[in-house]
C-alpha cells in the first residue's frame, strides 16, 4: 500500500474509500510540487466530488488545526511523506425550526 509510506491517524471511512484517499494524495503528490498544497488540496477534492457526489473537503499542509462536523463514514485523517491530508465531507445542518 504505497510503499507503505501512509500513516492513517484516525478515519471512519471504509476500507476502499481509505485506499482511494491515500491512492489520490499520492497522484497529487507526483503531479504538483510538494509546497503546493492548495493545489493538491483542490485535486484531491475534484477526484473526491467525482467518484463519490459533491460536498467534499480538504486541507492539506504539515502544521494545522481544524474543528469541523462531517458526514459519517467520511472522514479521514493520514500523513503521507511530509504533509498531513485531511478529507471529509462536510455535514449539513437541519434547517431552525420557527414556533
Amino acid at each position: 500500500m504505497l510503499e507503505g509510506k501512509a500513516l492513517i491517524e484516525d478515519t471512519d471511512m471504509p476500507v476502499k474509500m481509505q485506499l482511494y484517499a491515500m491512492a489520490s494524495a499520492s497522484q497529487a503528490l507526483d503531479v504538483y510540487d510538494v509546497f503546493d498544497c492548495k493545489s493538491i488540496a483542490a485535486h484531491i477534492k475534484k477526484e473526491f466530488d467525482k467518484r463519490y457526489g459533491g460536498g467534499w473537503q480538504c486541507v492539506v499542509g504539515s502544521n494545522f488545526g481544524c474543528f469541523f462536523t462531517h458526514t459519517e463514514g467520511t472522514f479521514i485523517y493520514f500523513q503521507l511523506e511530509t504533509l498531513k491530508f485531511l478529507i471529509f465531507k462536510g455535514s449539513s445542518s437541519p434547517p431552525p425550526t420557527s414556533h
